[in-house]
């Protein structure tokens, strides 16, 4: 089918009630191994993109816009040509692209940067001998411009909205009349809450380097999450045959999806040393990823919650503004865990854009869940306070079985083992009424929240070879951007063939690899995991057949093949050498039932009645999301997820000039995402769990599991320690100072 071999594929059309990976004989899945790139990137071996090195190398530095709004009347090249190391300055006004590419999107993005939309556009990139020149030279480079009136106030033109299209969920949804609902309805919450834009703030910065090869095809070695995708980006940016351009994403210093599309400096570099006859290597500088990359969008979010006497919610209303640039239509989807976490037989849940001149909105971690569940869950928290009830049982009480809007199954849902199991390890019956805990000049306060997200299956294919000294290679063109791929697929492979996972090789990240989906929306390890388990099926069909056994009977366990009373060595049964390539696409399952992983958030936080500063004391996540493959990588993306949560609680905020649109906290100085000592000890619990529906190795996407109300969890606590409900994040102390008690 691709061209790699022997293709084993499946399409997702009936529930796989048993795995090769249940019998556990080789002993590795589920275990916390250490992840097998861990010693390169330690010891600096792992290459990133902006560590490749070639020969007569040139050094590519962007050059942004000074202004938001207008055009680019012109750019004095000639003004800095002459600076000694310089080599050329590279324009392309129709070529170049305005802005960063949606994950997933084949087709090349909005191209042709002569209109400004935005500060910080790239518009030019000047190339040098060294990067020191190649930086001087960029920031002397003249450049006339004709400014016009942009739109930078969110709020000041909240009332001139659009309806974008569909994305990963409805901009629109209606069932029954929440209007209705709300005025018959025994108690009832009406609340806004306001979340402000933020980045993804990854550690490794956008990069590429390109390299021209003698046939006219294109390598890129750049910083992406889906080099699948993003090579038909970049061929459709640049005219080219897709066959023409290879992507090599081995190592990635995180992406959080601000890496999912590619991004100006591909294309810029792409452009330079076509025109350079030399490899150009293009590094963004901290600021200009903050400023021409994307951002989460900022939100204002209505909920509107009824529910009777006993608590049960009879109507689910969640409304959103956000914002995006006016040629652009992607959304920040806050309402798409509101489909699937509660029921309550009338709903409405809408999206609705207002235009600006801001740098790119677009998916970042858990997009949409990652903001919406603080609405969501702090509106629950809000209704819980009026009904007098335990904050845990109400959301027990409104846990489905049935999806409220598609009316199929769960594939699987384990919310209420979730919070009850977390409640306990947590010692949430400890917690108090709000505002009457104190210690010392310190307010205590527990708080909880729901995490929802939903599971994709995503087209993905792996190809898996055994060599003849018993050894075996798993390559794909999935990425690992700190997940812990490189670990996780080879596990899969080594459960299944019986190789210990040191004698498996793993390359990832080249689109010279069979295709795949990449990492993005946490399908990465169920979606690829699936595509090398299938590969492996194959190959233990053909290692059987070459013992001369049933394959029931086979036992593949520390390299051997053991059957019909016979041990042989695995490499002696494949001759020069076996291969399979696996493929796994979406299929029924995904109509037939309603997919998602979810969890619960526990959180107590102190807060000083003198200062107002908040202190997260301690936080537990529970999360129910299959089975989990490696529990320390698990552990690791649930830890991080709910350091993102405190983030996004209490301290990231991507402020924009008002008056001008630029960007005020362009660097890691200023936009201040959790540190050390922002972030306390944290727990996190699995709920046993396996979903036939998902996959045949029964595993769910927790990556951004781990965001989606974790954020919320802190907030509540807040409220619980203080009586004070913040709606507008993050909760700085200023929004607390005047309503804090006396001291």
């Amino acid at each position: 089918m691709f061209g790699f071999g022997t293709t084993n594929s499946l399409t997702m059309d009936k529930p796989h009630p048993d795995s090769l990976l249940d019998s556990g004989v080789q002993g590795v899945i589920g275990k916390p191994l250490d992840r097998i790139d861990g010693p390169l990137k330690v010891s600096g071996t792992a290459t990133y993109a902006a560590e490749y090195q070639f020969d007569d190398m040139a050094y590519g530095v962007l050059v942004g816009t000074k202004i938001s709004a207008g055009k680019v009347v012109s750019i004095d090249v000639d003004a800095v040509k002459s600076i000694p190391g310089v080599l050329d300055v590279v324009t392309d006004f129709d070529q170049f692209i305005r802005v960063s590419a949606q994950g997933g999107a084949t087709d090349a993005p909005t191209q042709g940067v002569k209109d400004i939309a935005f500060f910080g556009q790239i518009v030019a990139i000047v190339l040098a001998e060294s990067f020191e020149v190649a930086r001087d030279a960029a920031a002397r480079l003249p450049i006339v411009y004709d400014e016009a009136e942009g739109q930078y106030d969110f709020a000041a033109h909240r009332d001139e909205t659009r309806t974008p299209p569909d994305d990963a969920a409805p901009a629109h949804f209606k069932q029954g009349d929440v209007d209705t609902a709300m005025a018959d309805a025994a108690v009832t919450v009406d609340s806004t809450y306001v979340t402000p834009s933020q980045n993804s703030a990854a550690m490794e910065p956008h990069a590429s380097t390109a390299v021209w090869e003698e046939d006219g095809s294109l390598t890129l070695y750049g910083a992406y999450q889906m080099p699948t995708s993003d090579a038909q980006q970049l061929a459709k940016s640049l005219g080219l045959s897709e066959k023409k351009v290879r992507i090599v994403a081995r190592y990635i210093g995180g992406g959080f999806g601000s890496k999912l599309g590619i991004a100006p400096e591909s294309v810029a570099a792409a452009i330079a040393a076509k025109q350079l006859g030399r490899p150009v290597k293009a590094v963004m500088s901290r600021p200009q990823v903050f400023e021409a990359t994307v951002r989460r969008s900022n939100t204002e979010q209505r909920v509107r919650l009824a529910a009777n006497a006993e608590g049960k919610l009879t109507a689910i209303g969640h409304e959103t503004l956000a914002s995006n640039q006016s040629t652009e239509d992607y959304f920040e989807p806050a309402g798409i865990g509101t489909h699937l976490l509660y029921g309550g037989e009338n709903r409405l849940i809408t999206h609705e854009l207002v235009d600006v001149n801001l740098v790119l909105s677009g998916s970042m971690r858990a997009p949409g869940e990652a903001v919406g569940m603080l609405a969501l869950e702090g509106a629950m928290d809000e209704l819980a306070e009026k009904l007098d009830m335990d904050p845990i049982e109400l959301r027990k009480r409104n846990d489905p079985r049935i999806d409220p809007e598609k009316d199929v199954p769960y594939s699987s849902r384990n919310l209420t083992r979730a919070l009850d199991e977390g409640a306990v390890r947590f010692g949430w019956d400890k917690r108090q009424k709000a505002g009457t805990r104190r210690e010392g000049e310190w307010l205590i306060g527990m708080g909880v929240a729901s995490a929802v997200r939903g599971n994709m299956m995503m087209d993905s294919s792996a190809k898996v070879e055994i060599h003849p000294d018993g050894t075996a290679t798993v390559s794909s063109a999935m990425t690992d951007i700190g997940t812990g791929s490189y670990t996780i697929l080879a596990q899969i492979a080594s459960e299944i063939l019986g190789i210990p996972v040191e004698n498996i090789t793993m390359s990832l990240g080249d689109t010279n690899d069979p295709p795949a989906a990449g990492s993005g929306g946490s399908w990465g390890a169920a979606s690829s995991g699936t595509a090398v388990y299938l590969a492996c099926e194959m190959l233990r069909g053909k290692i059987a057949k070459a013992m001369g056994v049933d394959e029931d009977g086979l036992t593949l366990k520390d390299g051997k093949a053991i059957g019909d009373n016979r041990s042989t060595p695995i490499g002696e049964l494949v001759g020069k050498g076996l291969e399979a390539t696996g493929h796994i696409k979406p299929g029924k399952q995904e109509k037939e039932t309603s997919q998602a992983g979810f969890g619960a958030h526990f959180a107590e936080v102190a807060v000083n009645v003198i200062t107002g500063e908040t202190r997260v004391r301690r936080m537990l996540g529970s999360f129910a999301a299959g089975r989990v493959l490696n529990a320390k990588t698990a552990r690791s993306q649930c830890l991080g997820g709910m350091t993102f949560g405190i983030g996004t609680a209490l301290t990231e905020d991507l402020i924009h000039d008002t008056r001008t649109g630029k960007l005020v906290n362009h660097d890691l100085g200023e936009y201040h995402v959790p540190a050390n000592a922002d972030v306390p000890q944290m727990d996190v619990h699995f709920v046993d769990e396996r979903d036939i529906h998902a996959n045949p190795i029964h595993a769910k996407g927790i990556g951004e599991l781990g965001i989606s109300g974790a954020g919320a969890a802190v907030a509540n606590a807040v409220y619980n320690a203080t009586g004070i409900r913040v709606r507008e994040f993050p909760i700085t102390l200023d929004k607390l100072l005047d309503q804090l008690p006396a001291v």
